[in-house]
């Protein structure tokens, strides 16, 4: 009988083992990474380094809904960077923005103020309708740039008209699309939705490229702000993460939310070190970042190739069409090359892992393009790229945003 049991058991243990590693999962991993140093889609595309592995396997080995110290650790690094009272580390960033925007929402109805192009309007899935039953108010800038103060006073929902959710949020995305909004203009807002009662929320996802282009520190970036989200993951290079900072109470408040929402988790602290890693040795190369951006924005102008948005951080949008090329050609010819390039429509993204190589080698595709349609006959037309001086295609961009 005990023979049979034990026969039976190895017959169950059979079934569940799985070794999901394969047989050249090096050789694939390598393949990754030059794959990685060669992408424009987006810099949550980075993979995690040896050296990064390394000293997160180092790290505490407790479970974060029971407090993980190493976990602990980075919060509190990140509340005093922020100059905030408290911080909770969040699996992604759409779950920090939407738990900031729940934890601050009390009784509907409300609406939330924000950007067209935000992130929390237009990739995080509805969330703030589904989570929190807010509406939206969704804000056109006039200086096709970044929210001002005037733009935000026009759409403000204030008194008690019925027919209206009061807005008890005003959200500003910084960087958004690479751009930055600058302080003054922030400061404005936040001082006029403060004498209204209005919370303010920064969905600072690339807040550190910011910090990194304009040398202002984080605590003043983020003053302003009654909560701020932060991620490890864009630009920063961490495999996974973010950060939601704010008063002890809006964080108590979080944490509750983050529990019911499904991201208590638990050995967090593998990647509180990741996070760790990137904040000291990543950080330091945004500047590098941003220096190759630009090299990569002058290059397509000296091709006569439109850009849309320049490179202000980590960003390129550009358009093509005045030198004859769309963006499928260009998508099409960059998969095609002996070291394959991963672009996709109208944004370029840099990151740390960006190759000096692959800038080069983009800029040599566009140039190529271009001599070809030249060749075949094609002459840019007078005026096509710009409408009243403005770039025409300055909210064109990729299918994917993250």
């Amino acid at each position: 009988m005990a023979s049979h049991i034990d026969d039976a058991r190895a017959q169950v243990a059979d079934l569940v083992k799985f070794d999901i590693l394969s047989v050249n999962q090096a050789e694939k991993n390598e393949k990754q990474i030059r794959e990685v140093a060669r992408s424009f889609i987006s810099d949550t595309l980075t993979v995690p380094t040896k050296e990064m592995y390394l000293y997160a396997s180092q790290t505490s080995l407790g479970d974060d809904v029971y407090h993980e110290q190493s976990t602990l650790a980075l919060e509190a690094h990140m509340a005093q960077l922020t100059g905030k009272e408290a911080a909770l580390f969040m699996p992604s960033g759409t779950m920090s923005n939407q738990i900031a925007l729940r934890s601050h929402l009390q009784q509907p109805p409300y609406s939330i103020v924000c950007d067209h192009r935000a992130h929390i309007y237009k990739y995080e899935a509805g969330g703030a309708a589904f989570h929190s039953g807010a509406q939206i108010i969704p804000v056109i800038p006039l200086n096709r740039h970044h929210l001002t103060l005037e733009d935000i006073q026009d759409e403000v929902v204030t008194g008690t008209n019925i027919h209206f959710a009061p807005t008890e949020i005003i959200e500003i995305e910084n960087t958004l699309n690479g751009t930055i909004i600058p302080q003054e203009e922030v400061i404005r807002i936040s001082d006029y939705a403060h004498s209204h009662g209005i919370k303010m929320h920064m969905d600072g996802a690339r807040i550190w490229h910011v910090a990194a282009e304009t040398g202002v520190p984080l605590s003043e970036l983020c003053a302003p702000f009654d909560s701020v989200s932060l991620c490890f993951s864009k630009g920063l290079g961490a495999p996974i993460g973010s950060c939601l900072v704010g008063t002890k109470q809006l964080i108590t408040k979080a944490r509750w939310f983050r529990k019911l929402f499904g991201g208590g988790m638990r050995q967090t602290g593998i990647l509180a070190g990741s996070a760790a890693y990137a904040l000291t040795y990543n950080f330091p190369r945004l500047f590098t970042v941003h220096a190759l951006a630009r090299r990569l924005e002058q290059g397509l102008r000296d091709l006569g190739v439109e850009i849309t948005s320049p490179a202000e951080t980590c960003m390129v949008f550009f358009d093509a069409s005045p030198i004859g090329v769309d963006y499928s050609e260009i998508t099409e010819r960059a998969s095609q090359l002996p070291d394959p390039l991963q672009v996709g429509g109208s944004r370029l993204v840099v990151h740390v892992q960006t190759s000096e190589q692959a800038v080069d080698d983009f800029l040599a595709l566009i140039r190529t393009l271009g001599e070809e349609k030249k060749a075949a006959g094609f002459v840019r037309p007078e005026g096509q790229a710009k409408v009243n001086g403005k770039p025409k295609n300055i909210y064109v961009r990729s299918v994917k945003k993250a």
